[in-house]
């Protein structure tokens, strides 16, 4: 039986549909059998950072609805043969889905695959809450900003109230995953520190992704940053990431500021 974890949170453009591509790379690169699924129907992205844009034919609506078979719909990566990932409809509505499809679908994939990772749409809306109801774990993707964390907040609220997992008195396992982290902001006061973060959430860190201009690179030639640029900090930190995921014991390393040579010589911060 696998394991489905839902990648979400209130606010858009903090890097939900990047990290479910990276950990899911990672994930399948280590031998587990892993299918991604977008759930932003009407606005997928999924397809265009896996570089499978031009690959798909079928989609999560046409399963749900018995237009298409679900071998049809998935579509096999070409880097990681493990690795699969089910499209959004990019012509359809949010209200296209129904539980009892979602359900149907999450239900057949979780008896074939060891992960099933949701890449949810952005805020706190039916497309949302389908995407996180049937999970049993959720990545809180959230950068280190005001509004980004208590969006995030509002996202474990309803991890904890409208999932099936809590109507059943269980909970949903909660990790918190913080993106686009400057050191040298964070030094300045510019964003919030990763304590408070935490002290605001309450949740356990799964990860620290720094801002990398390699992410912005990756998803431009559709190519998840950990398959694309491994080496990258961004990569290796996402890499760590799904580490912790699998339950792995791998030490928290926060980012530190780069500094080049005159600085370093003059012991002066690079503003």
């Amino acid at each position: 039986m696998g394991k489905v974890v839902v990648v979400t949170s209130g606010k858009g453009g903090v890097g939900k549909t990047t990290s479910t591509a990276a950990l899911g790379a990672v994930l399948a690169q280590t031998g587990k059998k892993v299918v991604l699924i977008d759930f932003d129907v009407g606005l997928r992205n999924l397809d265009l950072v896996m570089g499978a844009e031009r690959r798909v034919v079928f989609d999560l609506v046409n399963v749900t609805q018995g237009v298409a078979k679900l071998s049809q719909a998935l579509i096999r990566d070409k880097r990681v043969e493990t690795l699969f990932l089910l499209p959004a409809s990019q012509t359809r509505d949010k209200d296209a889905l129904t539980e009892e499809g979602v359900a149907s679908v999450v239900g057949i994939l979780r008896e074939k695959f060891d992960y099933v990772l949701c890449d949810s749409p952005a805020g706190i809306e039916r497309g949302a809450q389908l995407a996180m109801r049937f999970a049993d774990e959720a990545v809180i993707v959230t950068n280190p900003e005001v509004s980004s964390v208590r969006d995030s907040d509002r996202i474990i609220g309803l991890l904890d109230s409208k999932t099936l997992k809590a109507e059943q008195g269980e909970s949903v396992t909660k990790h918190v995953l913080v993106t686009r982290y400057d050191p040298a902001r964070a030094a300045r006061g510019e964003m919030l520190s990763i304590d408070d973060v935490l002290e605001i959430l309450s949740t356990p860190l799964l990860g620290i992704i720094p801002e990398s201009q390699g992410v912005l690179r990756a998803s431009n030639v559709g190519s998840p940053v950990t398959l694309n640029e491994p080496t990258n900090a961004a990569a290796r930190a996402y890499a760590d990431a799904a580490k912790r995921l699998q339950g792995e014991d791998v030490p928290m390393v926060l980012p530190v500021e780069k500094k080049g040579l005159l600085n370093r010589l003059l012991g002066r911060r690079v503003a």
